[in-house]
């Protein structure tokens, strides 16, 4: 019998220190809590962030505790990639946001539009009606679709009332990113330099990839089988992160 519960054990050990490494090294999944990344990502989309994608530092391990000074096998972000990573704040708490800065870049906001390096980043009006969350509140918007330097697209979306507009010049320092939520009007991003800032390369936990899992929270728990059809999003599972 003894031998039979130190075996078990020694499973347990085993499968503990896998998924360890499996999360610190290659994927760990994400749940999306707030609604500053719509239309992208939608609150209660789950998925899937590559460590590898950057490199690794301390926050590539559970409760950030890796034994990593500085970041390793570094590799550079691309601007537009959708990132997670800890605040500047408390280097805890997992934000997801837009990289739109890089180190040494100029950002501001004129009369709306958003200026990279005085050059305005062309933004297309592809719906004129729109509602997205911000938090619990249904919100009139415009999404369009933007275009960064470097060509890549993807959706963001506006308040069609009492929108952002200017802003001071934000010149991003050495080794930090600047980050955007594409919800750009319900976002706690780089813009506010008391909450989060610029973003140390240290900071970053990895790359959103793909979603794998969604549920339409508002529709009710998960665990309601016969309501599946409201709450499961069917056409989201496996959906790549643009």
């Amino acid at each position: 019998m003894k031998k039979i519960i130190i075996e078990n054990l020694k499973t347990l050990f085993y499968a503990l220190v896998i998924a360890i490494l499996i999360r610190s090294l290659l994927l760990q999944p994400f749940y999306i809590p707030s609604s500053s990344m719509e239309p992208s990502l939608l609150v209660g989309d789950r998925l899937f962030v590559t460590k590898l994608s950057y490199g690794y530092s301390k926050h590539s391990f559970p409760f950030s505790l890796g034994p990593i000074k500085n970041r390793i096998f570094f590799s550079e972000p691309i601007r537009g990639d959708v990132i997670v990573f800890k605040t500047p704040t408390d280097n805890r708490t997992d934000y997801i946001k837009r990289l739109i800065g890089l180190p040494g870049d100029k950002i501001q906001f004129i009369d709306g539009n958003l200026y990279l390096n005085n050059v305005e980043i062309l933004k297309s009006k592809i719906n004129y009606k729109s509602k997205i969350y911000c938090g619990e509140t249904n919100v009139d918007t415009t999404v369009f679709k933007e275009m960064l330097l470097n060509k890549k697209e993807y959706l963001i979306t506006y308040f069609n009332y009492g929108s952002y507009q200017n802003s001071d010049e934000f010149i991003v320092p050495k080794d930090h990113y600047f980050f955007l939520g594409d919800n750009r009007d319900c976002s706690k991003d780089s813009r506010f330099l008391s909450s989060v800032g610029f973003v140390h390369k240290n900071n970053l936990v990895g790359k959103a990839q793909f979603i794998f899992f969604s549920t339409n929270i508002k529709e009710g728990s998960i665990f309601n089988i016969m309501n599946w059809k409201n709450i499961l999003r069917v056409d989201r599972f496996f959906k790549k992160i643009n």
